[in-house]
């Protein structure tokens, strides 16, 4: 049950306790975002290579030394950082987060007819790599927390990807 976002079930809103922690802890992760990014992103590829596929210049590494060299690997990692940064500046602007993760989620559907479910492990391969990171300030309450809002995102970029028409939703091409 958990974990399954069916569209019809809207993406819980979060509390103002729980922005206040997601901004809270997001701070130390950011200071830090092209590494962490990195090592989300490397971790990503190496347990779902299939990832890869979308990426020309680093589908056939393997090396997890290597793909950190990569510049085209290194500029993702920054966006995919900046984009959630994006989100958790504007926690408090519905409006503003559903905009990002819209252009996000179409940008991925239709230019690079990226399967959905990259993103939900992608969200899970994330919380990951925070928790291990910093696992003084991702604690079991925080790693809630975090959970609902990466439902969340994963949620609104779904709704793109339902929006532009992409048919298969549930895949498991995994």
């Amino acid at each position: 049950e958990r974990g399954t976002m069916e569209r019809g079930e809207r993406a819980e809103p979060l509390t103002d306790a729980e922005r206040e922690i997601i901004q809270n802890t997001w701070v130390h992760v950011y200071e830090n975002c092209e590494d962490v990014g990195v090592s989300v992103l490397i971790r990503f590829f190496v347990n779902f290579p299939s990832a890869k596929q979308y990426f020309s210049q680093f589908q056939d590494m393997d090396d997890p030394e290597e793909m950190e060299r990569s510049v085209q690997l290194r500029h993702h990692a920054r966006r995919v950082m900046s984009a959630i940064n994006t989100v958790v500046e504007n926690l408090h602007d519905p409006e503003k987060v559903s905009s990002v993760l819209a252009l996000v989620g179409k940008a991925h559907a239709v230019k690079h007819k990226v399967e959905p479910m990259y993103f939900k492990i992608l969200c899970g391969v994330m919380q990951e790599v925070f928790s291990e990171d910093f696992p003084e300030f991702f604690t079991a309450e925080v790693q809630m927390v975090w959970t609902k809002l990466m439902g969340a995102v994963y949620w609104h970029v779904t709704g793109a990807y339902t929006e532009v028409g992409w048919v298969q939703l549930s895949s498991s091409a995994v």
